[in-house]
């Protein structure tokens, strides 16, 4: 199995954890507690704490827990990494006149649970598609793949709504500005945002999108392979 770091795509880390990290608040006494700090607001320690385990505990309730502890073994950067993007692409997104809707939403992960979980998120994925057209009632099955999809890049559950809206926001932000542009845009947000990080979990690259211990930009192409750690 192919395993990656988090990028604009949300993918996850890898190596294996058998348990969620223990996360505390030294390294940044700026800003005690805060695993980050965006536009002034603060990233808790605590809440991002809460994501991992969120994370954890579903995926040691799938059958392919041990699977998929395995590779996602950067759970705790990686969920920042992605706590911190999806701020910059709201800001991008109201700045640019870009909306995704609940029903925009909800209509997506139809079409995604109806077409198994995997060909409309690859599509999102790799821009070649900025929209999800439903086709036919969801299946259980789907929904299945669908979870699993994110598990194994690390989102929990009751966070595919919210992956789904990202994955929405960003391509309709291409579709808007086209590539080149909107990597301006991710840039030109994220120093405006001001963003710190706590040294535990990397420095901030704006140009980037992520923290210096990953290698992927903001936005990947079809061409792109996952990385392997």
């Amino acid at each position: 199995m192919r395993k990656t770091r988090a990028t604009l795509a949300v993918p996850a880390a890898s190596a294996l954890l058998l348990a969620a990290p223990l996360l505390t608040a030294c390294g940044n006494d700026a800003h005690p507690g805060a695993a980050a700090v965006v536009d002034g607001d603060r990233i808790t320690v605590s809440q991002l704490q809460a994501q991992v385990n969120d994370v954890r505990d579903a995926q040691r309730k799938s059958p392919k827990a041990e699977q998929l502890v395995a590779n996602s073994g950067g759970l705790s950067q990686n969920t920042l990494i992605r706590m911190i993007q999806f701020r910059v692409i709201e800001r991008a997104a109201q700045d640019n006149g870009v909306r995704v809707t609940r029903r925009d939403v909800r209509q997506c992960r139809q079409a995604v649970e109806a077409r198994g979980g995997g060909d409309v998120l690859r599509a999102l994925q790799t821009g070649q598609t900025t929209t999800c057209v439903p086709a036919g009632e969801a299946q259980s099955d789907g929904a299945t793949a669908l979870r699993d999809f994110y598990l194994e890049q690390g989102i929990a559950p009751g966070r595919i709504d919210d992956a789904l809206r990202m994955e929405l926001l960003r391509n309709r932000l291409v579709g808007k500005l086209g590539v080149a542009k909107v990597n301006e845009v991710f840039a030109r947000t994220s120093k405006e945002l001001a963003i710190d990080v706590n040294p535990r979990y990397g420095k901030w690259d704006d140009k980037r999108g992520t923290a210096v211990l990953t290698k992927e930009a903001w936005l990947r192409t079809s061409g792109d392979e996952s990385e392997r750690a």
